[in-house]
């Protein structure tokens, strides 16, 4: 169950999964239970996935699993904060700070064209201030 009420059912467990066979992208769903303790089974799995040129994607407290298994080293990467990650991850080094980016989503919006800029802008400040604008209420 994810921090905002979803409930993920996985069709095959981490043992089932082979990085070459089926798998095109796999994602995290975000929890607290990634705030608890890594968890080496899932770090295993995230380094196959990656040494098999897997795309990895992670959401929320689930992007410290990301940085725990060591694989935001050299790529472009994104959390809930970079002082959140540090804190959570001992192992999250001053090299990985450098491929950190804040807004992440926004850029990913921009790149596709999915919206114009003032609607993208819009977007942006509801989610990152919490806040519906007036005119959308």
């Amino acid at each position: 169950m994810t921090m905002g009420g979803l409930k993920v059912v996985p069709d095959v467990t981490i043992d089932q999964i082979e990085p070459r066979e089926k798998t095109a992208i796999f994602i995290l769903p975000g929890g607290n239970r990634w705030e608890e303790a890594p968890d080496p089974k899932v770090d295993d799995l995230l380094r196959r996935l990656h040494a098999a040129g897997i795309l990895i994607g992670a959401l929320c407290a689930a992007t410290l699993e990301i940085a725990r298994a060591g694989l935001t080293r050299g790529v472009r990467h994104t959390s809930n904060a970079k002082s959140y990650l540090k804190k959570m991850v001992p192992e999250y080094k001053d090299s990985d700070e450098r491929f950190y980016m804040d807004e992440l989503a926004r850029e990913v919006i921009r790149e596709l064209g999915i919206y114009n800029e003032a609607t993208t802008q819009m977007w942006f400040e509801m989610f990152k201030s919490g806040a519906i604008p007036a005119g959308l209420r």
